[in-house]
């Protein structure tokens, strides 16, 4: 699979990405077709991408939706975390369970990094390694759900996230990109959906597909459950 981030000794991260920027085109015609060239190969990346984790993933995606959906139907909730843009993908994780539209159910969902007065104040008075862990430590109850994500795979604060919620009794779901990192060594994750690649935008790119399957599948699963009430 091709790797947007190997770099050329000398070339920044960001002309690796986009080399036409950083050329003196005068050339209107020529400068667009790099443009275009670029954003095809990119196109491709994450399609080949997408198809590596669906062939491999496919049946895993669809018993993980099942247990997510029993522990909806128990009262369960989904605490969802990650670091950076990672955060704003388990806000966004979180959002699609409150607000699905089309009619379907709200489900309970919490974004982990959202309250900034917590994340801060564990931060500062305690340590960045705690910061989701403490508040799982808090609310987390064994019918819940814990989703981390992560690009690298090796984020100490989800490691001692997982930790926590696995003690609890929680379900536990991991996101992680190259070859899954620490989180792949770790027997407290349940679910644990991997987007090997080397380039972090492929990998967040195809994370969001994971975890929008995931929330379809949950949903489609929940509905018999919410009928049989």
């Amino acid at each position: 699979m091709s790797n947007s981030n190997d770099v050329e000794p000398g070339v920044s991260a960001m002309e690796a990405l986009y080399p036409f920027l950083y050329r003196d085109a005068s050339d209107l015609a020529d400068l667009m077709a790099e443009v275009r060239a670029s954003t095809l190969a990119k196109t491709r990346e994450i399609a080949e991408l997408r198809g590596v984790v669906a062939a491999r993933e496919a049946t895993r995606l669809a018993n993980c939706a099942e247990d997510m959906a029993a522990r909806f139907a128990a009262g369960g909730r989904l605490f969802a975390f990650g670091n950076g843009g990672s955060a704003t993908d388990a806000q966004e994780l979180a959002t699609l369970f409150l607000s699905p539209g089309g009619g379907a159910p709200a489900l309970p969902a919490f974004g982990l990094a959202n309250d900034t007065s917590v994340v801060t104040a564990l931060c500062n008075d305690v340590g960045v390694e705690v910061v989701f862990a403490r508040q799982l430590a808090a609310f987390g109850r064994r019918e819940d759900i814990a989703v981390g994500l992560s690009t690298s795979g090796n984020s100490e604060n989800l490691i001692r996230a997982f930790a926590e919620a696995s003690r609890r009794g929680m379900l536990t779901v991991g996101l992680a990109g190259y070859e899954g990192g620490a989180m792949a060594e770790l027997d407290s994750i349940d679910y644990l959906f991997i987007a090997p690649s080397s380039s972090v935008h492929r990998i967040q790119e195809a994370q969001t597909t994971i975890y929008h399957v995931l929330w379809e599948l949950t949903l489609a699963a929940f509905a018999p459950r919410r009928a049989a009430r």
